[in-house]
């Protein structure tokens, strides 16, 4: 089964279009990014997936459901997103365990107590760290928490936007492998939006380019290290990144 599937898909903000017939599938269990400069669109379809932007003309499929122009609770049990801001995302006044709790009392599950532990210890926070708020943890400790949030709902999907962008580079390479340790032993699918080829090689199968709202070139990312990317814009990526 696929995971995601993308058929037809355009996408708006009022009346200026931004995502052009995006057409891609993501097998279940694959970690798939989407990377371009920024405006060309990636982030629209990450908030399209996840319900956050109502406007737009095709199909959306997430673990063969078709995804609907409304709050759908079934999909969200299956998809969740990551923000790029941690501290942004989180609520200034609400405790770890608050924020945590949340996504259950709104799907009416039980043992809150037990799931919040048990999921701090699976993003690598001790317990201490429960009832604290999030002016209290360090940038990559509040990255973790929206991890864990996102996770509480035990989905397939995981939409990551951005997720170490604004966190200092000593702390990427944690958050990374966190992630990749989540996907390998929960089983996930990711779908992440990124700048940074050098994570899309570390944490994805596949990757999308894309330029101006429209998908210009899908590659494995065995291609992406060996340099062997079909399209003009991809290979400019490519360089700018390793000029960089």
């Amino acid at each position: 089964m696929n995971a995601i599937d993308l058929t037809n898909l355009d996408i708006a903000y009022g009346d200026t279009k931004v995502v052009f017939d995006v057409n891609l599938s993501i097998p279940e269990g694959e970690s798939f990014a989407l990377v371009g400069e920024s405006g060309s669109g990636k982030s629209t379809i990450l908030r399209a997936i996840a319900g956050l932007a109502p406007d737009w003309t095709g199909d959306i499929s997430v673990m063969g459901e078709a995804r609907s122009h409304h709050v759908d609770r079934n999909v969200s049990r299956k998809v969740q997103m990551v923000f790029q801001d941690p501290y942004g995302s989180l609520h200034p006044r609400k405790t770890i365990d608050a924020a945590l709790s949340e996504p259950l009392a709104i799907h009416g599950l039980g043992n809150r107590g037990e799931r919040v532990e048990a999921m701090l210890t699976a993003v690598g926070l001790d317990q201490r760290f429960r009832f604290r708020f999030p002016h209290q943890l360090s940038g990559g400790q509040r990255q973790r928490v929206a991890i864990a949030r996102a996770l509480m709902l035990e989905p397939k999907v995981m939409l990551l936007d951005e997720p170490t962008s604004a966190l200092d580079v000593s702390v990427q390479a944690e958050i990374l492998n966190l992630l990749k340790r989540l996907r390998r032993e929960q089983g996930l699918t990711f779908l992440m939006v990124t700048h940074n080829l050098p994570v899309v090689s570390f944490l994805c199968d596949r990757l999308a380019v894309m330029r101006h709202g429209r998908i210009v070139e899908i590659a494995d990312v065995a291609q992406l290290k060996s340099g062997d990317l079909k399209e003009p814009y991809s290979r400019e990526l490519l360089a700018a990144t390793e000029g960089g």
